[in-house]
């Protein structure tokens, strides 16, 4: 067997826990792996993982081992970033996690393009809003959207800023009126974004001043955009929301455009890559063809 391909599933292993965990990420069957791990045992004489029927834990031995494994394998894989900057077209599985609605409506199709202009280029893609540890998980790239959580390892670029707006459905503005400041949104039905069990507040910026947080109130709760989206044209009430969600109903009158005099909030968006030497050529073509084209989507009105 190519003992660097067995050092990097046995690292794999040790990441993930398991055996299954490293097999799926690899996409090889689970006793593969541990025909990898095997023959690294029998090579060195020593066993390296200590393992129970549910998890895998490297002995004293093969943590040392890990490291150094660690250690080589980013060196190969920055000997091969030097070979493909020379080749310069982006090329291999290019894994992407991003949320589901702003990937599905502007991510995707973006990297659809991409994948189009280069032929040797395969994309991966995982829409899902859990956060997903982006490095033991072996993702090449993160989008998120919002505050960042820990970035240990990672690199992060802002590639965009996701407008929000204020809308609601004309049939629902003739029957309740149109708010004119922030201060009349307490009289309005609000459909509620509710997420892992707390309601977001609608947030306005405000010149000199703190954000303005103002917690909606009404009878409709949803813990998807989308659906908010189509209760807001069907009239039951107002709703904030990223632009790019909206546009097309905005466009068409589905939904009209409130408080258009208030600045609105920008929610940032990154893209995020594990650190490394060199940064592969389809991860920089990724992230350069998003900075480029996302800001229209997202700020873009028209």
């Amino acid at each position: 067997m190519d003992r660097l391909t067995s050092m990097a599933v046995f690292v794999r292993a040790v990441d993930l826990g398991s055996f299954a965990a490293a097999a799926d990420a690899l996409e090889m069957s689970g006793p593969m792996v541990g025909k990898h791990v095997r023959f690294l045992e029998d090579r060195l004489g020593v066993r390296l993982l200590n393992r129970t029927t549910r998890r895998q834990s490297p002995t004293e031995a093969g943590q040392a081992y890990y490291e150094r494994c660690r250690a080589v394998l980013s060196e190969a894989e920055a000997a091969d970033a030097v070979v493909a900057d020379e080749r310069s077209e982006p090329h291999g599985k290019l894994r992407v996690t991003m949320p589901s609605l702003l990937g599905r409506h502007c991510i995707a199709p973006l990297l659809m393009k991409l994948a189009r202009k280069y032929p040797h280029l395969e994309l991966d893609l995982s829409f899902g809003d859990p956060i997903a540890d982006i490095i033991e998980a072996g993702y090449d790239l993160a989008i998120r959207t919002g505050d960042l959580d820990d970035q240990s390892g990672l690199i992060a670029r802002r590639i965009a800023s996701q407008r929000m707006v204020v809308c609601g459905a004309r049939t629902y503005l003739r029957t309740n009126g149109k708010p004119k400041s922030i201060d009349d949104l307490s009289a309005h039905q609000a459909i509620i974004y509710r997420r892992r069990g707390r309601v977001r507040p609608w947030l306005f910026p405000q010149a000199d001043q703190p954000l303005r947080e103002i917690m909606p109130t009404g009878r409709l709760r949803l813990d998807d955009l989308e659906a908010i989206a189509d209760a807001a044209a069907q009239g039951m009430g107002l709703a904030w929301l990223p632009y790019w969600l909206v546009r097309e109903r905005l466009n068409s009158g589905a939904l009209v455009g409130l408080l258009r005099g208030q600045p609105e909030f920008l929610y940032d968006c990154h893209a995020l890559w594990p650190r490394s030497p060199r940064l592969p050529p389809k991860v920089r073509a990724a992230v350069d063809t998003l900075a480029a084209a996302l800001p229209k989507l997202m700020t873009a009105s028209g």
